[in-house]
């Protein structure tokens, strides 16, 4: 099999769209002629014939070529907004503001300024990866009993919202790496909001299935509902308030969120309808940076999120539990299948002893799930021809069954690279638009375990997740960037909850162990469990684009001969961004305007990957 650092990307496949790189250069020269006359990002942007594209030149693929740069989001709108960003000399952290306010205005159902997230950003200069943790946090007037008299308010409706972090993340990481202006990265969105985006099919699917939560709401049904319909796909969506909000923010920085007028609208309308977030709470929001966690994987370096996020130490302890086997086919096949599930359970029960590391001590926890050692235990505790009871894999304290994210890619012409997942939780977060600024609010609060939650699997609460003020709680977000040799290999991550880590670490297998190339790694059908209740779910759907993924009878077979209880899912799993670099064709950028690092002279080919679930589009340079 040939390496991943050797691998071409499929560009034979009919998915591809290398060829739209190379644009007519006529085209190419009005760009560069409005770049040079100092056009705005809008101007180079907003001139697209999609049908879903605003007007955004967007490209009808899920797979992309460049040698340039790349970015995949969920909404192919955005990543082209990503683009123009990179086009117009930005870092690849000025693609992710650009790219990150996009979906929240176009994608609003599942990320925003509301939330939070996590972001995973490497230098191609300093050869450094940073962790960005800009995840909400408990209000302070929060406590570990707060729900002890209505466990649903956790959930949904004005206690569930926690601290938002987005724009303050997203601010850190412009002023380290940022060039572009503030301001000018907030200019497309700006314009989605106030001028109106287009219904998208996905989008339109999930605001049908939250009806009665869009009704109920005031500021939900103001924006989604305006003539008290659902609007539905190909119709026109505003949301001036956000609009009017994200501009404050462009021109008077991250102080109009958290300590000016913004907040304050916010705050407002928050405790208007029973909710606790202060203006204190905004103004003592932080942003925690630390060196990305750094992990071995099938021979690579895996630079991810430390804790609270799971997802980096999940993939590690999988990664480790199939290293314990010493054989390199260990992963394959259908008896790979099954290893990985058995693997997943025994993590998932581990896990849930991680939380925010400020406030619970998980040393031994963290230790576990990075040891070597641990992991041949677990491994000899797999049998390649059964399963075993729930009980059998140890676990202590009930499951975070946390909800929807948006995640994407961006990869720069210097090959600084960016791995970001946002999210506000569960569809529409806490089900409450303010009114005022248009923000969705999260329901972040919900990814906390409390004292007297009884959980659909019967278990305990895990301690170290229990609410706190200004905590942070646990997560199953996994941006990730790979590595080896110092030189880029792969950027990735997934949204979709509690299923993140199963698809992410099922596409890393996919890519980096099994060999498939790029869409098919991503597109491949999954499988999914989350140790209680103990059953397998398989995806065996039809994606937006009219692919079938599924997961053959043969496959099934095999899983239940071994004891397994398989059932299908009635809907998509999670949704997988992925860009790779090869370099068969090594190119040096040097001389054509690239800064380049004097430990890295050679530049591969990038392809970017959007998972046809969501049917996203990549975009290129």
């Amino acid at each position: 099999m040939d390496s991943p650092l050797l691998r071409r990307g499929e560009s034979a496949d009919k998915r591809c769209c290398r060829g739209l790189i190379f644009l007519p250069l006529g085209i190419l020269a009005i760009t560069v002629v409005g770049h040079i006359l100092g056009g705005s990002i809008n101007d180079s942007v907003f001139n697209g014939e999609n049908k879903y594209s605003d007007g955004i030149g967007t490209y009808n693929s899920e797979i992309v070529e460049s040698e340039k740069g790349v970015v995949a989001a969920d909404d192919g709108r955005c990543s082209e907004i990503g683009a123009s960003v990179l086009r117009k000399g930005g870092h690849a952290v000025d693609a992710a503001v650009a790219t990150a306010l996009c979906l929240g205005v176009v994608c609003s159902m599942w990320s925003g300024i509301g939330g939070g997230g996590f972001m995973v950003v490497r230098s191609a200069s300093t050869l450094q990866a940073i962790a960005i943790d800009f995840r909400e946090t408990a209000p302070l007037a929060a406590s570990q009993d707060m729900y002890e008299a209505n466990l649903t308010a956790k959930d949904i409706g004005p206690l569930s919202i926690a601290v938002p972090g987005e724009i303050a993340g997203l601010h850190e990481a412009w002023l380290r790496y940022g060039r572009l202006a503030w301001k000018s990265l907030f200019e497309p969105a700006i314009k989605l909001a106030k001028d109106g985006f287009v219904i998208s099919p996905y989008l339109g699917q999930s605001l049908v299935s939250s009806t009665e939560m869009i009704l109920h709401d005031p500021g939900l049904r103001q924006v989604f509902a305006p003539n008290g319909n659902i609007l539905q796909v190909g119709d026109t969506c505003y949301n001036v308030e956000l609009g009017k909000s994200l501009e404050a923010v462009a021109n008077q920085g991250p102080q109009a969120f958290y300590n000016g007028v913004v907040g304050e609208k916010l705050v407002k309308d928050v405790r208007a309808v029973g909710g606790i977030l202060t203006m204190e709470d905004l103004r003592n929001y932080t942003v925690e940076i630390t060196e990305a966690m750094t992990i071995e994987a099938m021979g690579y370096t895996v630079h991810g999120m430390p804790p609270p996020s799971s997802g980096t130490l999940g993939l590690a302890m999988v990664m480790n539990i199939f290293k314990s086997y010493n054989d390199p086919d260990a992963t394959k096949g259908n008896l790979g299948v099954h290893r990985l599930i058995e693997a997943l359970k025994h993590m998932y029960a581990e896990r849930m002893n991680l939380g925010d590391p400020r406030f619970a001590n998980i040393s031994n926890a963290v230790s576990n799930m990075l040891s070597l050692s641990f992991a041949k235990k677990i491994q000899e505790k797999i049998v390649d021809n059964t399963t075993f009871p729930s009980d059998y894999y140890q676990y202590r304290w009930s499951q975070l069954r946390d909800h929807g994210t948006s995640h994407f890619c961006i990869v720069d012409a210097e090959r600084n690279a960016v791995s970001l997942t946002t999210t506000v939780n569960g569809h529409l977060g806490a089900g409450i638009l303010s009114p005022s600024t248009g923000i969705v609010l999260n329901n972040e609060m919900g990814d906390f375990s409390t004292p007297t939650n009884i959980s659909p699997d019967k278990l305990p609460p895990a301690p170290t997740n229990f609410v706190q003020p200004n905590k942070r709680p646990l997560s199953s977000m996994t941006p990730i960037i790979v590595t080896k040799d110092d030189r880029l290999i792969a950027v990735m991550g997934g949204s979709g909850g509690m299923k993140i880590l199963p698809a992410v670490i099922q596409v890393f297998l996919n890519y980096f162990s099994l060999g498939f190339q790029p869409f098919s790694a991503v597109e491949r059908s999954r499988v999914y469990h989350q140790l209680i209740p103990n059953v397998v779910k398989y995806e065996n759907l039809t994606c937006i684009n009219g692919d079938h993924v599924e997961f053959s009878a043969k496959e099934k077979q095999f899983l239940e001969d071994r004891g397994h209880q398989v059932v299908a899912m009635d809907a998509a799993g999670a949704i997988v961004q992925l860009v790779v670099q090869n370099f068969e064709d090594a190119i040096d950028i040097g001389r054509k305007g690239g800064k380049i690092s004097n430990n890295q002279q050679d530049f591969g080919l990038l392809t970017a990957v959007c998972d046809p679930r969501k049917n996203g589009n990549p975009a290129v340079v």
